[in-house]
């Protein structure tokens, strides 16, 4: 089933859901709470709660999506492609005509952590309000301050769904949200032992929302897992603009098992560790605008916390250091077709033993976008190129080349194959079909 297909589906699944519910749910209204009793004065916040709402927006990387390509900062946008067309962030600088300069705290809150705008309608859940639901009073105080008296009003005016009636219809996501997303409950820190492993908890599961990508989905598409006692949080989630979100436990092969708190660390703040690199512009974005900026501690504290998740479900990749490859390609024994394209192709980067220069270009033995059972983000990346972001601690932004241009459909999934299944790496072969599909994709994204 295409995935146009499968998103028509999904809603339509969830109308019928609302067909069947929708009066009793009617008659139900969202409660929440007032938080603003005990609060400062959020008329006249403090610079010190103004300077914790900054950093918290950045740990929640806000200016990612509600920053358009060239845009404002926070002025909304960006579009947010979906199986049954586009939805577009939203305006959250402090313009009383066109963004939240009219929100009070508790319509802040609504939107934030409960997904309710305050027109009553019921936020698409690219807004990840059922991970922000675990955000604490005080912090969400914080960033509302910030939002009112530290971010530049811009008047720009909100654009339109790209999304046709009548899946646009806003009644189902009221059904969909009061069946999926969690209550608002921030975490019982308590229940970690260490501080640096409750608040890596805290900062991965809430604020960073990195469940929303890292974790697959139902066909609903609500998340299947919310916290580490599910052994499908963070094990690897949907392909998104077209780079697959990986496995984020303790798997040896395409998770994060072989990697130490320190590269978990250095990836976070630079984009790169000694011996891998971050794959894609999607995650390229979250340090760029979010993680580099983060506090040393704060990084320690999600790097403790991931590496504390055990191995996910099982995967079919493995990886066993071997130097049976190194040895053939330095010997001059390139009888394979793949073989021959990574000398021609990679080899001067990468070099014959597939460790490659890790301070420059990150190796390809044991690594774990190389190792992911779906070879998606590989394909891409022989066929596209790719760059990584330049950043504080490594300012050079390097980059790959894309291949495309002098490699067929099969050469470059003779290629990947190739790669996946030497110097000790054992995962599955790409085929053909893979590559035409994803070239299709790339082609698209340029002409569009």
């Amino acid at each position: 089933m295409s995935n146009v297909k499968k998103g028509i589906a999904v809603v339509a699944a969830v109308a019928v859901v609302g067909v069947v519910g929708a009066f009793a749910y009617a008659k139900q209204a969202t409660v929440t709470r007032d938080i603003g009793a005990g609060a400062e004065n959020l008329t006249a916040p403090s610079a010190q709660l103004i300077e914790k709402g900054r950093y918290l927006a950045v740990a929640a990387d806000c200016v990612a999506c509600h920053t358009a390509p060239k845009g404002q900062p926070f002025a909304g946008g960006l579009a947010m492609a979906t199986p049954v067309g586009a939805v577009y962030s939203s305006n959250i600088t402090p313009d009383k005509a066109t963004g939240i300069g009219n929100y009070s705290l508790n319509d802040f809150d609504r939107a934030v952590r409960h997904g309710i705008a305050p027109s009553g309608d019921t936020l698409y859940p690219a807004m990840p309000y059922p991970s922000y639901a675990k955000v604490t009073d005080d912090d969400l105080r914080a960033l509302y301050a910030y939002f009112m008296h530290g971010v530049q009003p811009v008047a720009q005016a909100n654009h339109g769904s790209g999304i046709s009636w009548p899946l646009s219809m806003n009644w189902p996501l009221a059904i969909w949200r009061k069946t999926y997303a969690p209550a608002v409950a921030p975490l019982v820190l308590s229940k970690y032992q260490g501080d640096a492993l409750a608040r890596g908890a805290y900062l991965v599961q809430g604020l960073g929302h990195c469940g929303a990508c890292h974790t697959p989905r139902a066909t609903t598409m609500q998340e299947l897992a919310q916290d580490e006692s599910n052994p499908a949080f963070l094990s690897g989630g949907p392909v998104i603009d077209g780079w697959l979100a990986v496995n984020l436990r303790s798997n040896p092969a395409g998770g994060l098992g072989r990697w130490s708190e320190q590269d978990i660390v250095d990836t976070l703040s630079k984009a790169r560790n000694a011996h891998s690199a971050v794959v894609g512009s999607p995650m390229a974005d979250v340090v760029l605008h979010s993680t580099q900026a983060m506090s040393p501690e704060d990084l320690k504290a999600i790097a403790v916390y991931l590496k504390s998740l055990t191995p996910g479900p099982d995967e079919k990749s493995r990886y066993a250091v071997s130097d049976v490859t190194a040895k053939a390609l330095k010997a001059g024994h390139d009888e394979t077709r793949g073989a021959q394209l990574y000398l021609d192709n990679c080899a001067a980067c990468h070099r014959s033993d597939a460790t490659s220069n890790a301070k420059v270009f990150p190796a390809l033995a044991g690594n774990p976008s190389v190792l992911s059972d779906d070879p998606t983000s590989l394909i891409r990346l022989v066929l596209a190129g790719s760059s990584l972001p330049s950043t504080k601690g490594a300012p050079s932004a390097l980059g790959m080349p894309g291949f495309a241009w002098r490699l067929s459909d099969e050469e470059a999934a003779q290629l990947v194959t190739f790669v996946r299944q030497s110097w000790g790496n054992q995962a599955s072969a790409a085929d053909a079909g893979q590559v035409a599909k994803i070239r299709k994709q790339i082609d698209a994204e340029a002409q569009h």
